[in-house]
């Protein structure tokens, strides 16, 4: 897909990946409408030019209005970015609550926007659905409510590429490595969000199914040949 002309709707536009994927697209020719919740990083968009929807996706208002812009504004391609990664642990009963905000973020979100928005898509000649899980859909590590939610939405991805085929609707699949962003506080050996970025806008211009970026594509290498290898790796980096 050629992004020039195109309306992207990116949740999460306002930091890390999704801040360089939308200034990537806008400089490609697309018209990239942002979703964030933070006041100042939404600010922050804004005095770039962009056209930012403030909301918290865990609020039905939120999903709500952003339903509203993507339905109002026509979507060629939706790109469900936005995600939370920890406050679980599974000794600490206190902590469910993260773990329901975080699978509402990470996954039913995702699912509830395509849903909304996917009438509309399929009217069009070329339009596409941007998932972005993780490596860690593979082959988890410790953070299991996180891992979960990325499994679940890479699942997902896949059933929906499925049930749209033979249709307008191209579903592509966004696999990160360990990527140096605010979310993402790990101490390991972490990609430029800017690369992140790139490859993840070069498997769209593609049509690809999957964009297994940096190390995830020797994690699939490794799990082609021990998916139980693969786990422990994930396990001890």
């Amino acid at each position: 897909m050629d992004p020039k002309g195109k309306t992207v709707l990116l949740t999460g536009g306002t930091d890390g990946i999704g801040k360089e994927l939308a200034m990537q697209l806008r400089e490609r020719g697309a018209a990239v409408l942002i979703v964030g919740r933070d006041a100042e990083r939404c600010e922050a968009m804004r005095s770039l030019g962009f056209e930012v929807t403030q909301a918290d996706l865990v609020d039905r208002a939120g999903l709500d209005a952003v339903v509203a812009v993507g339905r109002a504004r026509g979507v060629d391609v939706l790109v469900n970015n936005a995600a939370v990664y920890d406050g679980y642990d599974p000794d600490d009963p206190a902590t469910i609550d993260a773990a329901d905000r975080l699978l509402t973020l990470n996954l039913l979100r995702p699912i509830a926007l395509t849903t909304a928005l996917l009438p509309q898509m399929r009217r069009l000649p070329e339009a596409m659905v941007v998932n972005v899980t993780s490596g860690l859909a593979i082959a988890p590590n410790d953070h299991s409510v996180y891992c979960a939610s990325k499994s679940g939405l890479r699942a997902y991805s896949m059933s929906l590429r499925h049930h749209l085929r033979g249709t307008g609707v191209h579903v592509l699949e966004a696999l990160p490595p360990n990527v140096a962003t605010r979310m993402n506080t790990s101490t390991g050996k972490r990609m430029a969000p800017q690369e992140c970025a790139r490859q993840i806008l070069r498997a769209m211009v593609c049509g690809a199914d999957e964009a297994n970026i940096g190390m995830v594509k020797v994690l699939r290498a490794i799990y082609s040949v021990s998916p139980a290898l693969a786990r422990r790796v994930m396990r001890d980096s």
